[in-house]
């Protein structure tokens, strides 16, 4: 059998649909398996053993436009596949699926897309299914009829070859961080909206708390459009941090962040991943719901003020931003030292 999978779009739902995919992979160790899937999750999948293609799509390159999207579908309808399943809930990826001429497609009845799916799977209602998203993609395979029941994976794992971790560590000491030192990895920024964000001001002084006592690297990471929040909590660090905001690729991103031990960031991507690489992960949590999209680990705490309008799951607050500016410092820091107490010593 000859398998496209769609992949999602956002960095944490590809890790959270890293149990379906690896699901896919047992259920049909015979297929030839291709995932279709944007650059970023696509080097985020590279080293992972789900699929024996990665095809990327690109729509910032040769993808581009409604004849970017004809090419890709030129070249999907060249490798003749059997079967495509969605992971992804857009009308795109049902339309890409279809102008490839798949014969068997597979995906959430979603985005108006019904009618170019031969097989248009009903959403699950609230309470049908457990509410963390990784359920989500599973319970698509087990609707399908692929699967008749799948279990709870209480960490979903990110696969980090040994020649990346040693290339990580020498990236890491030449921006300055001590070999034999605790790494502390800040994500501050959130690619879905500002309303994920914690302040800045309030991280630097809840790592300043939590540093004061501890010898520590502190690590920036962040994409080139988080920069001016890096710069924000860089400068009201007492400690100099280690920036590589900007300067981390999604490929390089596991391996670094598997060099460190402690992650504190907002809901965001790179906490998933964090937590996919066994990092211990302190996360702040505002107009989202940890019940959905929490990192899928043990080793995590979760720093979370509800006012009533929480979760709202808006990009933009359009009132005051309470459900974040509620949760302070010390509680912050109070977490990070629960988490620090069960790492080994350094």
């Amino acid at each position: 059998m000859n398998i496209m999978i769609r992949a999602t779009n956002w960095v944490g739902d590809a890790i959270m649909a890293l149990p379906a995919l690896r699901t896919v992979r047992a259920r049909f160790p015979e297929a030839h398996i291709s995932v279709v899937a944007r650059p970023f999750v696509a080097d985020l999948y590279r080293e992972q053993e789900i699929c024996d293609v990665l095809i990327g799509y690109d729509t910032k390159g040769p993808h581009q436009g409604f004849r970017g999207r004809e090419a890709l579908a030129a070249q999907l309808r060249s490798k003749k596949f059997d079967v495509a399943l969605l992971l992804q809930n857009a009308f795109d990826a049902a339309w890409l699926a279809w102008r490839a001429g798949i014969p068997k497609r597979i995906g959430y009845a979603r985005d108006g897309r019904s009618l170019l799916l031969t097989h248009a799977v009903p959403v699950p209602k609230p309470g049908e299914i457990p509410p963390h998203e990784k359920f989500y993609y599973l319970e698509l395979l087990k609707r399908a009829a692929w699967i008749d029941r799948y279990d709870d994976e209480q960490h979903i794992t990110l696969r980090v070859p040994d020649s990346s971790k040693h290339r990580a560590m020498q990236k890491l000491v030449e921006a300055g961080s001590r070999a034999n030192a605790m790494r502390i990895a800040v994500g501050a920024g959130a690619s879905y909206g500002s309303a994920k964000c914690w302040p800045p001001d309030r991280f630097a002084q809840a790592l300043n708390d939590f540093v004061s006592q501890l010898d520590a690297d502190i690590i920036l990471f962040g994409t080139p459009q988080e920069l001016p929040v890096s710069a924000a909590i860089a400068r009201n660090l007492h400690r100099q941090p280690i920036d590589l905001t900007g300067n981390t690729s999604m490929a390089e991103l596991p391996s670094l962040l598997s060099q460190c031990h402690l992650f504190l960031g907002n809901d965001s991507g790179a906490m998933h991943v964090a937590a996919a690489v066994g990092l211990r992960v302190v996360a702040v949590f505002g107009p989202t719901d940890p019940l959905g999209t929490a990192p899928v680990t043990p080793r995590m705490s979760i720093v979370q003020q509800k006012p009533y309008c929480s979760p709202c799951f808006l990009r933009r607050c359009p009132t005051d931003h309470r459900c974040m500016t509620s949760v302070t410092p010390a509680m912050v820091e109070a977490a990070l030292r629960k988490q620090v107490s069960a790492i080994p010593a350094v």
